[in-house]
């Protein structure tokens, strides 16, 4: 049985889809909840709306104190990575790494990953994350600190956001902060 629940965080209502196997998505705001439970039956056409489990629940807890500007460790979120094609998982794995507050590049992951040509992959498996703020692809910035992309409602100024929320150091405010970077 596939289980998810919408909940209130300081970006916005956000919703958190759960399956046998852990988390299988975490979707950020959309415009309305009709909107986000439309978008939650498209991706996850078995999921029911019901009240998450102990486990689920903590993973909530977490997600909103990070998203309040506490630091929170989502590592021990368990997500299931079945349907996830490997070099995703890797890319995810190298994205999880990074702590709330601090940021890598496209090309930082992809040298990480071992070959640094492998930074538009990295930023095409980043826009695909299921698993949005537990794998924290807003901590991911393009070359120079601007902000790459964020496919997210909002765009590059939700990124920006969370990131301010999390304290991060290199957002480079005399930079322009150019969504088409």
């Amino acid at each position: 049985m596939q289980g998810f629940a919408l909940f209130d965080t300081a970006i916005g209502r956000c919703a958190i889809v759960w399956g046998e196997g852990g988390v299988i998505g975490v979707t950020l705001p959309e415009r309305s909840d009709a909107a986000m439970r439309a978008r939650i039956g498209r991706r996850h056409p078995d999921a029911r709306e019901t009240n998450p489990p102990p486990a689920i629940d903590a993973a909530i807890n977490h997600i909103r104190r990070l998203m309040d500007g506490h630091r929170q460790d989502l590592s021990a979120i368990v997500l299931d990575m079945s349907d996830v094609p490997e070099f995703e998982r890797r890319v995810y794995a190298e994205a999880r790494s990074i702590p709330p507050g601090e940021t890598l590049t496209y090309g930082d992951i992809a040298t990480r990953l071992g070959d640094v040509g492998l930074s538009r992959a990295v930023g095409q498996a980043l826009g695909r994350n299921p698993f949005a703020i537990v794998v924290p692809c807003h901590r991911v910035l393009a070359a120079g600190g601007k902000s790459g992309g964020f496919s997210a409602v909002g765009g590059v100024e939700t990124k920006r956001r969370m990131l301010e929320i999390e304290g991060a150091r290199d957002l480079h405010p005399t930079l322009p902060w150019d969504p088409s970077l």
